[in-house]
């Protein structure tokens, strides 16, 4: 599955739509920011709030054999290991994590 994304060029300032393909088994997810208020609205200062690890794919890649991955664009996932490779899109923070750690999908009922 790819993902097209619009970038906007800081030179040029004109729009480039670039195709964004996960190789091997690796998944590109929508990184999702961590809470700024609690649900009785008290602010969290930036020091003291914590990592989430949840993210909305965005595109997958495919196993060695070529057959897809078990996933598809817009699931909400939870995910855990150490190792996220970072990228940075216009302000939005999107990362590259290993199929084998995606812990679950999260399902609203």
């Amino acid at each position: 599955m790819n993902v097209q994304l619009i970038l906007r060029s800081l030179t040029y300032k004109e729009e480039q739509r670039v195709i964004i393909r996960p190789i091997g088994e690796r998944v590109l997810l929508k990184h999702q920011k961590k809470e700024e208020v609690t649900k009785g609205g008290i602010y969290i200062p930036e020091s003291a709030r914590q990592e989430k690890k949840e993210g909305i794919v965005i595109a997958v890649g495919t196993f060695e054999d070529g057959k897809e991955l078990p996933l598809k664009k817009g699931d909400h996932v939870i995910y855990g290991g150490y190792q996220a490779d970072e990228i940075e899109i216009d302000d939005e923070k999107y990362i590259f994590v290993d199929f084998k750690d995606i812990l679950a999908t999260v399902v609203e009922e």
